[in-house]
């Protein structure tokens, strides 16, 4: 065999590209060498040119040993190799009985199975084989190029191979793409007929639920066509019988009346008759009743054709719907929102038909399914929001990566799984206002309190003031007055006729204004020494919690002293210094110091929420917020962070709590919840407003 070996092309061009070593055979040539009989060249076959093999290992075909044994034989029957000159015995059954040579007829077999690869040369120089640049996918000549197929250094590090290898392995690519391409097209073909035969299976099911839902209409007619029926049966029936006793007394008077004038002819006493005529006469008095039937033959079926015939064809003509889709699952896309732990989060899924048209209506069965890093299955809803995209809602209660699979029709849409990346920590969505006295600014806020529209209501303590926020955080006015002087105002809340009440707890008094700030009423009371909280219940009494007294005073809105409770101690039932209280269902009264506690409204001790065990610094509370869906928030401060805890008001247990590295709270202190699930905290040791989301 004499290999074809290309190599580097030359000293520059090793420098300009990396050249893939490879072995060609020149079929020809290996023709010439190995498969070609050395007496009469002719190419050996499986017939007259039969290679047979000599003992001196010498390969000839049979047509050549038997023209040599012929002439040239010799008288002890042996002949001489043409190649070699040995001589060779000829077998008892001739030069055919010679062994066959195995090696040449294995390469035949290979070589007739191998297809004759043609090496490409270039048109200029003919004895120069083309290369190809794999990186440039470029076909060139080195000696038309002069050693390098760009010229420029720009070709380092490209592969280079001889064009024959190329076409082979493109060859085979080709064949593997095609192979792969005709996969897919028999799973195309399969998963269309799966869904034509799904097809027939749900036309019949629906068509046996049409029919069902149809049948049972009729049966409803059917059963009302029968009552009516039963009822013309019964109403004749009535009345027949009414008739027919009325016959029967006709025919009973009747045969009185026979009865009686039977053998009148024969009657000669006249005084009979005339008494019998008189009898007949009061009798014919008498039967005036029966004359005229007792009952009617009136009988009519009343189907209040019209207005109620047309409300019954217009409820059956509108009566059920065949839903369809025309979505098309690998085109619908997913899209997370921001998910933390322990909050709702949503995964928002488009339906989007073959064509790539959104969908403006649902109606879809999609089935979603969560499952968390650990593996754990999250629980999940799909709410078909009716406009062609649905929410996957699920809480998480671990941090990490969730995947979030959503699948229609049994099939996956385009992104399923998502990857949804739940955070540990909750940062707030808005943060308002820094630290001063001017717009948008705060000084040691303290209060804060919401109304029904959203505005905000912010106890600024240390500018004197109230600043009024809009449901979107930005400022809308300022309200000032004497009963918010001396930077003390440290607690504000709103009555249940949407009025402002706040307590100042250097001037001992609790004064009420409107949203715009105009004075309603303002009051004191003997009792009162150094008044920090305050709240109302739903029978418009405030609350007025006393750091100095340790007591819960309650007033009417006039300023009425109505109870008061309290003591000084860390039992349950005792109070400590109170920072905040709200109401909660059944006028109950939520206390928290140290801990939080639940009053009756007369002041007696029902249950201790939450309280930290042990030695050492208890914590202290800032505010209190019971929402509508019986959540308990509340803000603590502690000697290392400061959070917001969310605690089960029915059950007293906590469920999370909401801290940001972000953005740390710093002695947060009144909070407020809106509806839609945020809560906004006042952040004293920033001097700004905090808005987190809870739910």
């Amino acid at each position: 065999m004499h290999p074809n070996v290309h190599r580097g092309v030359g000293r520059e061009e090793v420098m300009s590209s990396t050249l893939v070593e490879t072995v060609s055979i020149n079929y020809e040539d290996f023709n010439e060498s190995f498969l070609t009989c050395g007496t009469c060249l002719c190419s050996f076959d499986g017939g007259e040119h039969t290679p047979k093999l000599l003992h001196c290992s010498h390969t000839v075909c049979l047509h050549c040993l038997s023209r040599i044994v012929a002439s040239h034989a010799r008288e002890d029957g042996t002949f001489r190799c043409p190649i070699c000159r040995e001589s060779i015995r000829i077998p008892s059954g001739g030069v055919a009985a010679l062994p066959p040579s195995f090696l040449v007829n294995q390469l035949l077999d290979l070589m007739s199975r191998q297809r004759r690869e043609v090496i490409p040369k270039c048109s200029t120089h003919a004895n120069q084989e083309l290369l190809f640049c794999e990186s440039c996918d470029l076909v060139f000549c080195t000696q038309c190029s002069n050693g390098s197929h760009q010229g420029s250094p720009a070709s380092y590090q490209h592969t280079v191979i001889p064009l024959s290898i190329a076409i082979k392995r493109m060859s085979e690519i080709l064949c593997y793409k095609a192979n792969e391409c005709y996969s897919k097209l028999n799973e195309a073909s399969d998963a269309v007929r799966t869904e034509m035969h799904q097809l027939d299976h749900a036309a019949d099911a629906t068509f046996e639920e049409v029919n069902r839902a149809f049948q049972a209409i009729v049966d409803v007619i059917e059963q009302r066509r029968e009552a009516v029926v039963a009822n013309v049966k019964k109403m004749r029936d009535e009345k027949k019988k009414v008739l027919q006793d009325q016959l029967d007394i006709i025919e009973g008077e009747r045969r009185k009346v026979q009865q009686e004038c039977e053998g009148l002819q024969y009657q000669v006493e006249v005084r009979n008759i005339t008494k019998k005529i008189a009898h007949l006469n009061t009798k014919i008095d008498s039967l005036a009743t029966l004359v005229e039937p007792r009952e009617n033959a009136f009988l009519k079926f009343e189907n209040g054709r019209g207005e109620a015939f047309d409300q019954v064809r217009a409820t059956i003509e509108d009566y059920g719907r065949v839903a369809t889709s025309r979505t098309f699952p690998s085109l619908c896309f997913m899209k997370a929102k921001k998910a933390m732990t322990h909050l709702r989060s949503e995964v928002l899924v488009t339906a989007v038909d073959y064509e790539g048209q959104t969908q403006q209506v649902g109606g879809d069965p999609m089935e979603a399914t969560v499952t968390s890093e650990a593996g754990d299955n999250v629980e999940c809803q799909v709410e078909d929001n009716q406009d062609g995209t649905y929410s996957v809602f699920f809480t998480p209660e671990q941090g990490g990566n969730h995947s979030v699979a959503v699948r229609l029709f049994g099939r996956p849409v385009k992104e399923s799984p998502l990857t949804v990346e739940v955070l540990d920590e909750h940062n707030p969505e808005t943060v308002y206002g820094s630290r001063g006295s001017g717009r948008d600014q705060f000084l040691q806020p303290v209060g804060i309190c919401l109304d029904e529209e959203g505005y905000l209501y912010v106890a600024d303590t240390g500018n004197s003031r109230i600043k009024v926020l809009s449901p979107q955080l930005r400022e809308v006015q300022h309200i000032v007055g004497d009963a918010l002087e001396g930077r003390s105002v440290t607690g504000i809340t709103r009555t249940p006729a949407g009025s402002l009440v706040f307590v100042n707890w250097r001037k001992r008094t609790v004064t009420e204004v409107t949203s715009s700030g105009q004075l309603l009423s303002q009051f004191t009371h003997d009792r009162l020494q150094e008044p920090t909280a305050l709240a109302v219940n739903a029978l418009g009494e405030i609350l007025v919690a006393d750091n100095a007294a340790n007591s819960i005073f309650v007033f009417l809105a006039g300023g009425k002293l109505v109870r008061h409770w309290g003591t000084k101690g860390t039992k349950p039932g005792q109070l400590g210094s109170v920072a905040a209280l709200c109401c909660g269902p059944d006028n109950e009264v939520v206390v928290a110091d140290s801990r939080i506690q639940v009053f009756s409204p007369e002041g007696q001790y029902v249950r201790t929420i939450f309280e930290t065990k042990g030695k050492g610094p208890k914590g202290t509370y800032g505010g209190l917020f019971l929402d509508p869906r019986g959540l308990l928030l509340a803000t603590r401060q502690e000697r290392s962070h400061s959070c917001i805890q969310v605690f089960d008001y029915t059950l007293g247990t906590l469920i999370f709590t909401i801290d940001s590295r972000e953005a740390k709270l710093k002695r947060p202190s009144g909070l407020a919840a809106t509806p839609d699930g945020y809560v906004i905290i006042v952040d004293l040791g920033n001097d700004c407003v905090k808005k987190f989301r809870y739910m």
